[in-house]
């Protein structure tokens, strides 16, 4: 005797699928009442505010703001030499730790006192712990890392 074609998961599915047909022939004999009842119909115009919500009003035109299409730039507006801003990449800070065994520490910047992650591959002179430094930033990994780390005087 052979066993039935017809297992728990097939007949779970053929059950999901004709419930789903059922309950869309419902919705779709609720949609046609409603629309012989003459029921509401929504907003039939959606306008946008000043606020840039929708309501079912329309604008006042004489809140009508007129925009001059040469006025409005698609693209980035060119920079004068003015606007550019000097900025010097070097900073100037002191080593709080530096373990050469390791072979890394950490600097403290002088002007705003952010602690700065220094390697070993980013020295050009060899530090110290209290050593004045010079350096330059890079992202790194996890933040902001000091390289091109200098002793000065």
């Amino acid at each position: 005797m052979a066993k039935s074609q017809q297992t728990f998961n097939k007949s779970e599915k053929e059950k999901k699928r004709l419930k789903k047909r059922e309950d869309k022939r419902k919705k779709m004999e609720a949609r046609k009442l409603e629309k012989e009842a003459g029921g509401s119909e929504g907003i039939q115009f959606a306008y946008v505010d000043f606020n840039g919500n929708l309501t079912d009003t329309p604008p006042d035109p004489s809140l009508k703001v007129k925009v001059d299409a040469e006025s409005i730039e698609v693209s980035i507006p060119k920079r004068d030499d003015s606007d550019i801003e000097e900025f010097d990449p070097v900073r100037k800070g002191k080593v709080s730790f530096f373990d050469s065994s390791k072979g890394f520490g950490f600097i403290i910047d002088s002007e705003n006192q952010e602690k700065y992650f220094c390697h070993v591959s980013g020295l050009i002179d060899e530090i110290q712990e209290n050593d004045k430094v010079s350096f330059e930033l890079e992202k790194g990994m996890k933040g902001m890392n000091a390289v091109r780390v200098k002793i000065v005087d």
